[in-house]
């Protein structure tokens, strides 16, 4: 409430004027719909292999013959393609722009659905999931970036999460239409879905912080005053931007590699590199290896369709419960939360298979391994499947963004591929229960890091996460004290 003093008669009177409260624009919410179509998009390519191989290899329904050897590549060669383009996601971003490089995934999305959708032999396969996979990378890099830096910290991590979930609604489409169709037909809608995603991208501007980057500050304001609504006073926030560049510029060196190993970048992206480690070596992919196998020793007669559909609902219920809370309770809280599940439920998955494999018998504990697996699934997807991702586009600093986020992103899928490939090994060596008390205890180290190192960056600017991540305690004026938008959900 502000008191303006009147002055202009004899008589002082004050009038009470209500500050401008702004609000979360329908923009800023069609931004988010419209980079979560792409997530969508990834989800459903991600989870193709699953339905699909099943169909791909029966010689009555497809052409060619589709070996073991090469089913596993069809399957294993995404992780390999999504570091490639991870790796390449960095430099795009920042030369093309945020908006631009999600852009250019959309067609070669079609594309590689058709190549496969149209496939003839078995390396149109591989080509069209590679290409598949390159963008995937691409777009899990550039998603969490662009919304970072596109929505206001009060419903950040709400409007944040919308990329996961409709990730997993892909996921969960992509199994239900996999129960009905073959891998021919599944690919041909797997061609249509990118086509909405590729119409609202033209609607959406570029995130106003890579305008300002190029200096392009009237573009900046434009992408502002689309994003915050025409009724905002978008200088505040355009100056915070603006001062948050210069810092950086002030402080930057020639050498990309050099100014990630400064002392002050270093921080912020080993904490990413940290999140992205204990999301893979969590044993989220070796537990979903495990579903239809502990359906199995659960008494269940369901078969694996069903069981896939069963993970993607539980999976897309998590993620809901998280948008609802991530803005309430914060990132760390629900770190925990994930940690503390996905340790107890390893736990009890160790046990049970390692009596099972040694004794006591525990057959009339069936719903045992089904109820741990339905809780592991739950915690995961609640806190470590999507706050890395999320937080990536949070707390890496805006002059290393592109960079860093490429870094990390690439480093997530060299920890995938390492998992996937090496679980079957694992098991061998250690027995299904030493795998997951493996898992468990990597999980339990986790969670010391998140207690220790990780920020809790909810409600907060971008600018205000970086100064604290880099130690910045320069003096402020009072123009850049003003936050640059506040109001209640």
């Amino acid at each position: 409430m502000k008191i303006l003093m009147r002055a202009d008669t004899h008589v002082s009177f004050s009038v009470p004027v209500e500050e401008p409260k702004a609000i979360c624009t329908f923009s800023q919410v069609l931004a988010a719909l419209s980079v979560s179509l792409g997530s969508l998009v990834v989800g459903f390519v991600s989870a193709y292999t699953s339905p699909a191989l099943v169909s791909m290899t029966d010689r009555n329904i497809t052409s060619f013959e589709v070996t073991k050897e090469a089913g596993s590549w069809v399957g294993g060669i995404m992780p390999l393609a999504g570091l490639a383009g991870g790796i390449a996601g960095g430099p795009l971003i920042e030369y093309l722009g945020r908006r631009n490089t999600i852009l250019a995934t959309a067609v070669p999305f079609i594309v590689s659905s058709l190549l496969i959708a149209c496939a003839v032999n078995v390396a149109m396969v591989l080509c069209g999931r590679f290409l598949a996979g390159f963008c995937v990378g691409i777009a899990s890099l550039s998603l969490p970036v662009y919304l970072g830096e596109t929505v206001q910290p009060e419903v950040r991590g709400t409007l944040g999460l919308l990329p996961t979930a409709f990730g997993n609604i892909g996921i969960l489409l992509c199994f239900v239409a996999g129960t009905f169709m073959d891998w021919s037909m599944l690919a041909f809608l797997g061609a249509a879905l990118p086509v909405p995603f590729l119409v609202l991208m033209f609607l959406i501007p570029e995130t106003p912080r890579w305008f300002v980057s190029r200096g392009r500050e009237e573009r900046a304001r434009k992408a502002l005053t689309w994003l915050r609504g025409k009724a905002a006073d978008v200088e505040p926030e355009l100056k915070g931007l603006m001062r948050s560049q210069a810092d950086s510029d002030r402080q930057a060196t020639q050498n990309t590699m050099l100014e990630l190993l400064k002392r002050n970048n270093l921080k912020p992206l080993s904490i990413s590199l940290g999140l992205m480690f204990f999301q893979q070596l969590s044993g989220i992919n070796a537990v979903i290896f495990y579903t239809v196998q502990i359906f199995k020793d659960a008494g269940s007669t369901i078969d694996g369709n069903v069981c896939t559909i069963i993970v993607g609902v539980v999976n897309f219920l998590a993620t809901f419960i998280g948008i609802l809370l991530i803005d309430r309770a914060g990132r760390k809280i629900l770190l925990y939360v994930s940690n503390i599940a996905m340790i107890l439920t390893l736990a009890v998955l160790g046990a049970f298979f390692y009596c099972k494999a040694h004794g006591p018998d525990v057959s009339h504990l069936g719903w045992l391994p089904l109820s741990c697996f339905v809780i592991y699934i739950l915690g995961f997807s609640l806190g470590f499947g999507p706050i890395p991702w999320l937080m990536m586009g949070e707390i890496l600093p805006a002059k290393i963004r592109g960079s860093a986020a490429s870094v990390a992103t690439a480093f997530n899928w060299s920890c995938t591929f390492v998992v996937t490939k090496t679980f079957a090994d694992l098991t061998v060596a250690l027995g299904a229960h030493g795998a997951f008390w493996l898992f468990g205890s990597i999980c339990f180290v986790g969670l010391f890091f998140v207690i220790f190192y990780v920020p809790e960056t909810q409600g907060k600017t971008l600018e205000d996460i970086e100064r604290k991540m880099m130690g910045r305690v320069r003096r402020m004026s009072s123009v850049a004290n003003i936050k640059p938008l506040s109001f209640n959900m």
